[in-house]
Order: structure tokens, then sequence, then C-alpha cells
């Protein structure tokens, strides 16, 4: 008996090892990389009344402490690599992300623009 419950919980192990592959593997997602204080919806005169693109926007907010984000299809999810000049390039543009995803964190592997 023990030995039969000791193999049901060593393939119970292995069988959960392809999950932890999958949410590790690459992905691509289409979104636009904006701030944490945003989320993607840059109101306008939100600046002291002036008007603003979406990408002056996300780095006056991100100069002022808020942090880069990913928001697709309404979901928005926090990026590993704040410091990374690829991102900051691409900051309030919509894009097409490749990166790893962790619960609701991606870290970003490559960007381009969105076709």
């Amino acid at each position: 008996m023990r030995r039969a419950f000791g193999a049901l919980v060593v393939i119970g192990a292995l069988a959960a090892v392809p999950v932890a592959i999958r949410a590790q593997a690459e992905q691509t997602w289409k979104g636009a990389i904006s701030d944490s204080k945003c989320n993607g919806k840059h109101p306008a005169g939100e600046h002291d009344g002036k008007k603003m693109t979406d990408t002056d926007c996300t780095a006056v907010c991100v100069k002022k402490g808020a942090k880069y984000v990913f928001v697709s299809e309404g979901k928005v999810f926090q990026l590993a690599n704040q410091s990374s000049k690829q991102i900051a390039a691409h900051a309030g543009q919509q894009v097409e992300l490749t990166g790893t995803l962790k619960g609701d964190t991606i870290t970003a592997k490559q960007m381009k623009a969105a076709k």
C-alpha cells in the first residue's frame, strides 16, 4: 500500500512539471506599454490641464514614480524589467511583446511596434 501511494505521489509531482515549464515558455501578446498610474487610460488634462499624447503621459507618470505596465485586452500586467531601454522607447505605444509570464508579471524579452 505504501509503495502504491509513493508511486502516486511521484507521478503527481512529475505531472506538475509540464505546467511549470509552460508557465515559463515565451509568449507573444499585443497591447500597449503604459504606466501603473493610468493603466492605459491616460485621461485628458490629467497633467495640469495639458493635453498630452499617451507617450508623453506615460513618460511624465514614470518620472513621478509610476511603473511601466503592459495592457492587453483590458488586463494590466506588471513588467519585471523596469530599467529596460526597449520598454522606455515604446512607452505609450501599441506593441507586440514577447516574454515570459509568471503570475501577473511579464519579463519582456523583445518588442516591436504592433502591426
